[in-house]
């Protein structure tokens, strides 16, 4: 059976969305944020700081060719992941990319608190989110099916989810 890949901005709700997914449809789940971080023994915010982006979208790429040849699992995605063209062809190889989005208010709300979002830390955050948003207009549009996180909660959307996949012949 396809992987279901999760893709979307930070906040977004990827990793919430995709845990009750998996655990829904009794698949294993997989973060590749988390991943990242097991494979290297540093945290995302460690990576970016000491090794730079460059370094931690190369170890997203040697993940993403590992999980593309796997089956039935539910893939939560880094923010940044489909900015490599390379990486979105090898997930839809034998996935269903769901793109999660939400406001830039939403988004300002979620992300606020949060220390572990090395691409939000520095300047003024409505500002970053904007800019961000602005740099990946379009990038998420390689999605099969779109749900906004910000109008329904975690269980919501996981029923628009499902409603989708139901209705898809290589998801039966």
């Amino acid at each position: 059976m396809k992987n279901i890949v999760l893709i979307g901005f930070m906040g977004t709700g990827k990793t919430s969305v995709g845990r009750r997914l998996a655990q829904r449809l009794g698949r294993d789940f997989v973060d590749t944020d988390a991943e990242i971080e097991a494979v290297t023994g540093k945290t995302i915010t460690q990576i970016f700081a000491r090794d730079g982006v460059v370094r931690f979208r190369s170890e997203e790429n040697l993940l993403v060719k590992k999980l593309a040849v796997r089956e039935n699992l539910v893939i939560s995605t880094g923010g940044g992941l489909v900015l490599n063209p390379n990486n979105v062809r090898l997930l839809k190889e034998n996935g269903v990319l769901i793109a999660l989005t939400a406001s830039p208010e939403v988004l300002y709300a979620r992300l606020a608190n949060k220390k572990t979002r090395p691409l939000v830390l520095k300047g003024d955050l409505k500002q970053r989110i904007a800019q961000l948003l602005a740099e990946r207009e379009g990038a998420y549009d390689v999605a099969d099916f779109f749900v906004d996180t910000g109008v329904s909660s975690v269980d919501g959307v996981v029923e628009q989810i499902l409603r989708y996949l139901s209705g898809r012949e290589d998801m039966q």
